[in-house]
């Protein structure tokens, strides 16, 4: 029985052990890189998120202030015109800026080094099975 333990078997054991511990190894070099990244995410997106709640805010500052300057400026029988086509055009404005913002967000990526990553482990296994 001791003759089986060192043979052929074992090499196999061997084998099947040191491809288990490399694929422990890749999950959890993955799993860090992709804690990592997400973490990097998470504060990129707090950061933008506070700057376009400041340049919305002030913005919305900037407009209505506009809007009174424009609404005083005409005659009065006019205001009503005037409001109405302030709104038209800032809605309109509005929609293209959302239009722009998803095409940008469907073009970014996320976890694009962690996919890469992953892409090439999957590639090194192949190539060791």
């Amino acid at each position: 029985m001791t003759e089986s333990r060192h043979g052929p078997a074992q090499g196999v054991l061997s084998a099947g052990r040191r491809v288990l511990t490399s694929l422990l190894a890749i999950a959890q070099t993955r799993l860090q890189l992709l804690s990592l990244e997400l973490e990097e995410e998470k504060a990129k997106l707090l950061q933008l998120l506070l700057l376009l709640g400041l340049s919305l805010l002030l913005t919305a500052f900037g407009l209505f202030c506009l809007i009174a300057l424009i609404f005083l400026a005409v005659d009065e029988s006019q205001r009503l015109l005037a409001l109405g086509l302030s709104a038209a055009v800032l809605l309109l404005a509005a929609l293209l800026i959302a239009g722009l913002a998803l095409a940008r967000a469907r073009r970014s990526p996320l976890l694009r080094a962690t996919r890469s990553q992953l892409q090439e482990d999957r590639r090194w296994l192949e190539e060791q099975l």
